[in-house]
């Protein structure tokens, strides 16, 4: 018999991994050119040629013992250090490796602060909508995932509902910018009013709220959008970083958390984090990703790709008639649902093979995400098919 704890997850399985699998069982059927998937966050963008050149390098110059062996758990000393290093050059930080752990991507990291800060019965805050394994991450722990409304004026954070939701039980935050699903970015003003809350409520508490900052689409931003980055504006913040879609890697599983000096009793929190990095299972981060990585700090996919299919796909719906959130960063497009209950919109749209993620699986009802990670044919193809589908609400 399987533990109590596990048994939601199996009525509650993830939409969007369901879809995933819908779309290759309709490619099976229908030949994979003729299905318009959209519901993967999987990036279609080739990784950047200098990490294969990195990769062959170290394979090919490094001790193997190095390359394939154990480290410390926090991750190898010269890899934090590089990335530390370019993160103070771009941010103006002052980061040292001792303020950087590599983990197993963003999800790991989550997992790492969860574990490192919260006590059974401990609330952590989320904004509507928000990618809903964060609900799991917190339960892992035993603790309480509060929901922010969401303001669907503009889907920036509804930082009215946020100081209600706060209580003497907060003990973190948990924001993602840019966003999924709706690809809005955060901006400073944005950043700088949910800072002064958390400081108001620190002060009123007597206790330390965290603010984890969930930001693997920090370099997709687009049209000029500035992501700030939030340790600037927050002195107990911890930033989560996965190159899954920065550099095209989603199956190799690399990220970092940084925490900074400024966080409260940091000496304990690093020795902590770096513990729960281990104890999770995960260990250490995989080896040969790291060193690799570390090359590549500088490295960047094509955001001009991104930019082509966001453009395309948000100018192309809205001429027939959706209505749709203008994506700022990220690689998502959130679009208002013509019917009340999104779910019925998505299975109409099945007949013409699209599949997109209905909005109750990012807790927003009325709604659905399109990741547009495609190939720019896939988009141009798919737009006819949109116009059929725009017709049965016409």
């Amino acid at each position: 018999m399987i533990a109590e704890k596990m048994k939601p997850y199996l009525k509650n399985n993830s939409a969007i991994r369901m879809m995933f699998e819908e779309g290759k069982r309709l490619a099976a059927q229908y030949g994979p050119e003729n299905v318009y998937d959209f519901s993967l966050g999987n990036p279609n963008v080739p990784a950047p040629a200098k990490l294969k050149d990195a990769i062959v390098d170290i394979l090919n110059e490094v001790d193997p013992v190095v390359v394939h062996g154990y480290m410390s758990n926090a991750g190898f000393p010269e890899v934090r250090k590089a990335i530390a290093d370019n993160l103070n050059a771009r941010y103006g930080t002052a980061f040292t490796e001792n303020n950087l752990i590599m983990t197993v991507g963003a999800g790991s990291a989550l997992n790492v602060c969860l574990k490192t800060l919260v006590n059974p019965g401990e609330e952590v805050i989320v904004f509507a909508p928000y990618f809903l394994e964060y609900g799991a991450y917190v339960r892992n722990y035993d603790g309480v995932l509060v929901e922010v409304a969401p303001d669907t004026e503009t889907f920036q954070l509804n930082l009215a509902d946020f100081k209600e939701k706060l209580s003497e039980k907060t003990k973190a935050v948990i924001i993602n910018n840019p966003h999924n699903p709706t690809g809005v970015v955060y901006n400073e003003e944005t950043i700088r009013a949910l800072a002064e809350i958390l400081k108001e409520k620190q002060e009123a508490y007597g206790h330390a709220i965290y603010l984890l900052s969930d930001e693997p689409y920090r370099e997709l931003a687009f049209d000029g959008a500035t992501v700030p980055f939030v340790t600037k504006y927050y002195d107990n913040t911890m930033v989560v970083y996965s190159y899954s879609k920065s550099l095209s890697l989603p199956g190799e599983r690399i990220g970092y958390v940084v925490i900074p000096d400024e966080v409260e009793d940091s000496a304990d929190t690093i020795a902590a984090a770096t513990i729960a990095n281990r104890i999770s299972g995960c260990v250490n981060a995989p080896s040969l990703i790291q060193l690799a990585v570390a090359r590549c700090v500088d490295a960047e996919v094509d955001l001009g790709y991104y930019d082509r299919n966001r453009r395309t796909l948000y100018e192309g719906l809205t001429k027939l008639g959706f209505t749709c959130v203008k994506p700022e960063g990220a690689f998502y497009l959130w679009l208002k649902s013509p019917e009340e209950d999104e779910r019925q919109f998505v299975e109409k749209a099945k007949k013409y093979n699209i599949l997109m993620v209905p909005g109750r699986s990012f807790a927003c009802p009325g709604y659905v995400r399109l990741a547009y990670c495609v190939s720019y044919e896939k988009i141009v193809k798919a737009l006819p098919e949109f116009a059929k589908l725009a017709k049965e609400y016409a």
